[in-house]
């Protein structure tokens, strides 16, 4: 599963920006930025946890920063790609992160941001019970109209957004499991597949989503074409 959701992304990173030079934030132990680094990117991490950061040091020589750090602008040189795999909605400053974020992304580069969705068909359905809320650990909680707003707070657009194909199955498996479901596996894989045929209609309603935004071009930044 690791392996596929890795060479997932690694796709969508490579199809977003020009160039090599990758930010990955909140990058745990370090397997998505040590993948990256495999494919010929020079890759930083941001981490809160210090076991993590000591692991993806240690295991994958990646220079991982600690959030201080990155607040303090220790971090050096700005990035072609800043990734965010289901992080922003745990961070309790996200305004702040995103401006320190535009601070090191260089003109024409490319922020990737996955978020659960609340407005998809398994969030509706198993309602307080939907594992994308994730109570306490999720502070916030977006749908791609809330995060449209967002952007354009932060001068940014929301240029291409795509699915991520597993997190429906992933999501209604673990809501059922919330609810007691002993056969949580056959109840989840039947509402997650309703909810990624939804998503075929409308990538909106879709389970988590990745957004690829840009800064508009009034700011003097130039805007990658799709």
């Amino acid at each position: 599963g690791r392996t596929i959701m890795l060479r997932k992304k690694y796709g969508m990173v490579k199809k977003a920006a020009k160039g090599m030079r990758l930010l990955d934030i909140g990058c745990g132990t370090g397997y998505f930025p040590a993948f990256m680094k495999q494919k010929g990117y020079d890759v930083t991490g941001v981490e809160a946890d210090p076991k993590a950061r000591a692991f993806a040091e240690k295991e994958f020589g990646i220079l991982v920063y600690s959030p201080e750090d990155f607040s303090i602008h220790k971090i050096e040189g700005k990035f072609d790609v800043i990734t965010l795999w289901h992080v922003l909605e745990h961070l309790d400053d996200f305004n702040g992160y995103l401006d320190r974020m535009l601070e090191h992304l260089l003109p024409g580069g490319s922020l990737v941001i996955a978020l659960p969705n609340c407005s998809a068909l398994d969030a509706r359905y198993y309602k307080e019970f939907w594992a994308g809320y994730d109570v306490p650990r999720h502070l916030w909680h977006f749908t791609p109209s809330t995060l449209e707003i967002l952007a354009e707070k932060h001068g940014l657009k929301i240029r291409e957004i795509k699915r991520l194909m597993l997190d429906p199955f992933y999501n209604s498996m673990l809501s059922e499991k919330y609810r007691g479901n002993r056969v949580f596996m056959i109840f989840g894989i039947v509402i997650g597949k309703l909810a990624y045929i939804e998503s075929l209609f409308d990538i909106r309603k879709s389970s988590s989503v990745v957004y690829f935004l840009t800064g508009f071009p009034t700011l003097g930044l130039e805007t990658p074409k799709s």
